[in-house]
């Protein structure tokens, strides 16, 4: 059954179409719960051939929202997020295909038993229903989101954000075509762009109409949906994420995985943003290190035994410790050993990605068990926290939260589950 949305909640548009919107929404997932894995697939299939074939398309609307985007000031990160080239184009149809050679996850079994008096048991997985996703300057998170929910058997309604309304309209428009060609509805997937960030309150407010909401983007919006939504949220973390170098660390390895988390793509929150190095490896490891990133353009923030090694590193602050910069800036400190670097990262981290590098399998242990993180890495870049990395073709989102999904969201994060009993009789004693 519809609500009624406020007259105010949408200006300049109609709240009834709003409120018509997701009604809609909400009878194509019905269809969709029980559509069977081969008619999912094929509107897969339909996605990732229409990516492939409208490149010049895509990048043409893309290149409009770069120039609005320059043009208003947004950071080279954001920028970089925004971007849509032809590899990025055809790396999205490839993670379409992933996700279609998927195993289906509605309908599995997740436990059953058999009661002694025969009544038979089981929890299966089923759709959340209508999921509804806000997010900034990520048009590649609309082809994600929109493959994803269409496989685990959900309705999606998107709010991707003026900054990629250009790439936004034509991603979600050829995802329609590619439904409906292969007899799905249309409504499977919705974007809500038109009614502006009043539209992105409104759907924070429709609660019965949709059944979850995931943010993803910066702290400041993720704890707006937090705080103002009445819908059931999934929490997505910003990443101030911590690599620590032991005092065993291999130089090289040390290296390599701190420049390969940094630059690879520091816009990403998988990227990481501070380097807490031992006291005892501080001479050893930490000038091969700076040197790498100093060759790839990265600034070191560093605090006085950092500057003290490597003079060209400006002073870090307390707030850098909390900052997740999203560019080539790097927050750098040396600490007393293990204890004071978990200390650390208790204080500051986000809860996102934290890695160790280390010979020691004790401290690497203790690494593990004593971090309370989503993703805990032993000699490994943190950019290996990826839905696509941890094999599930896309994610919707990185979840730093502890109740329902943690880590990387693929198929089985965006299903619930329902109770089947089965009898032939039986009445409870």
């Amino acid at each position: 059954m519809s609500q009624t949305l406020p007259a105010t909640a949408v200006p300049g548009s109609s709240p009834d179409g709003f409120t018509a919107m997701l009604v809609a929404a909400r009878t194509a997932s019905l269809a969709l719960a029980s559509a069977p894995t081969r008619l999912k697939n094929t509107a897969l299939q339909g996605i990732a051939v229409a990516l492939r074939e409208n490149v010049a398309q895509i990048v043409a609307a893309n290149a409009l929202d770069l120039a609005a985007g320059a043009e208003n000031g947004l950071t080279a990160g954001l920028l970089d997020r925004l971007r849509l080239d032809e590899a990025r184009i055809r790396s999205l149809a490839d993670a379409v295909g992933e996700i279609e050679a998927l195993t289906d996850p509605v309908g599995q079994v997740v436990r059953g038993s058999s009661l002694a008096n025969g009544v038979k048991i089981s929890q299966i997985r089923v759709p959340f229903g209508v999921v509804g996703v806000i997010y900034e300057a990520r048009p590649n998170v609309t082809v994600d989101i929109a493959a994803l929910a269409l496989k685990s058997g959900n309705a999606a309604v998107l709010r991707g954000g003026s900054a990629a309304e250009n790439s936004n309209r034509v991603l979600v428009a050829l995802i329609h075509e590619a439904l409906v060609a292969a007899g799905l509805p249309g409504e499977c997937v919705q974007t809500i762009d038109p009614f502006g960030r009043a539209g992105a309150t409104a759907l924070m407010q429709a609660r019965g109409l949709v059944d979850v909401l995931i943010p993803r983007g910066n702290a400041g919006l993720i704890q707006a949906v937090v705080t103002e939504s009445t819908v059931p949220v999934i929490e997505t973390g910003a990443g101030v994420v911590h690599i620590f170098l032991d005092a065993s660390a291999n130089e090289q390895w040390a290296a390599d995985i701190v420049h390969n988390a940094k630059v690879q793509r520091p816009s990403v929150c998988n990227a990481v943003e501070t380097v807490l190095v031992h006291e005892q490896a501080a001479e050893r490891v930490l000038p091969g290190v700076l040197a790498k990133l100093a060759g790839a353009g990265v600034t070191i923030h560093g605090d006085a035994a950092v500057r003290a090694l490597y003079p060209a590193a400006v002073p870090a602050t307390d707030e850098d410790w909390a900052t997740e910069y999203m560019s080539l800036d790097l927050s750098v400190k040396v600490v007393a050993d293990l204890d004071a670097a978990i200390a650390h990262i208790r204080r500051y981290s986000t809860g996102h990605t934290e890695s160790i590098i280390t010979n020691d399998i004790v401290n690497a242990e203790r690494f593990l068990n004593e971090v309370d993180s989503a993703a805990v890495m032993v000699n490994a870049s943190t950019r290996f926290t990826d839905g696509g990395e941890f094999g599930f073709g896309a994610e919707v989102g990185i979840s730093t939260q502890k109740l329902h999904a943690r880590g990387p969201m693929g198929l089985p994060e965006l299903t619930s589950t329902k109770w089947i009993v089965r009898g032939t009789g039986q009445i409870r004693d």
